[in-house]
C-alpha cells in the first residue's frame, strides 16, 4: 500500500460579509486619500481634501493564504463612492509582478468598473455591477472604479498565489485613462499626466 503525500499546507477558513466585503476575523489594509492623492488628475482638489479630512478611499482583506504557485490568493475590496474634483474614488491599481497571470473579480454590491491595461498600449473598461464576474486577462493593470454617489463598491477577487503586487509601476506611470463625471454620468478620458 502507498502511503498518500502529505499536506503541508492548511485548509483556511476566513469570514466576510457577502453584502458589505467586512470581514471581523481579519483585519483590512486601508487606503487613504493622502495615501493617493498622487494617483488622481487634480492635485489641488486632493490637497484641500486630504487638509478638511483624510477620507477612507478603499479598503481591502487578504486572507492569508501562501504566496506559491499551486495557491489561490482571495480576499475582498471595498471602495467608498466619491470624488476627487471629477474623478471618481478609485484603488490604486497594480499589475501583477508575475505579468503572465491573471484575477477574477466578482461584483457583491455596487456599481463601477475595472479599468485595464496592459504594457503594449491596449486599455479596457469592464463594467461591474452586482452578480457579475470580470476577468482581468494577464499582462493587464487593473484598478477598481466606484461611479457609485452613495454606495460602496464591493468585490470577491482571487488570483495565483505566486503573482505578486507591482503598485509602483502605476505609482510612476498612472493609467492611460481616467473615469471622470460628465453630464451626470461616468466617462473615460485620456490622463494628462500619463508617462510612457
Amino acid at each position: 500500500m502507498n502511503a498518500s503525500p502529505t499536506t503541508t499546507v492548511k485548509a483556511v477558513v476566513t469570514d466576510f460579509d457577502v453584502t458589505t466585503g467586512l470581514s471581523n476575523t481579519k483585519a483590512p489594509l486601508q487606503r487613504r486619500l493622502s495615501a493617493m492623492a498622487d494617483m488622481y488628475a487634480d492635485q489641488e482638489a486632493a490637497a484641500a481634501q486630504v487638509a478638511q479630512e483624510d477620507t477612507l478611499v478603499y479598503e481591502f482583506f487578504d486572507m492569508g493564504v501562501p504566496s506559491t504557485s499551486g495557491d489561490v490568493a482571495y480576499g475582498t475590496s471595498i471602495t467608498y463612492p466619491g470624488k476627487v474634483g471629477d474623478e471618481y474614488h478609485m484603488t490604486k491599481g497594480h499589475f501583477h509582478e508575475v505579468l503572465d497571470t491573471a484575477e477574477i473579480y466578482y461584483c457583491l454590491s455596487g456599481r463601477g468598473y475595472m479599468l485595464m491595461e496592459n504594457p503594449e498600449g491596449d486599455w479596457q473598461a469592464a463594467e461591474f455591477t452586482p452578480g457579475q464576474a470580470v476577468y482581468v486577462p494577464r499582462r493587464y493593470a487593473h484598478r477598481s472604479i466606484n461611479v457609485s454617489p452613495t454606495e460602496p463598491l464591493v468585490t470577491f477577487f482571487a488570483f495565483p498565489g505566486h503573482a505578486g503586487h507591482d503598485y509602483g509601476t502605476i505609482e510612476t506611470k498612472g493609467f492611460r485613462k481616467l473615469c471622470v463625471e460628465r453630464d451626470g454620468k461616468p466617462a473615460f478620458v485620456d490622463n494628462p499626466r500619463w508617462q510612457a
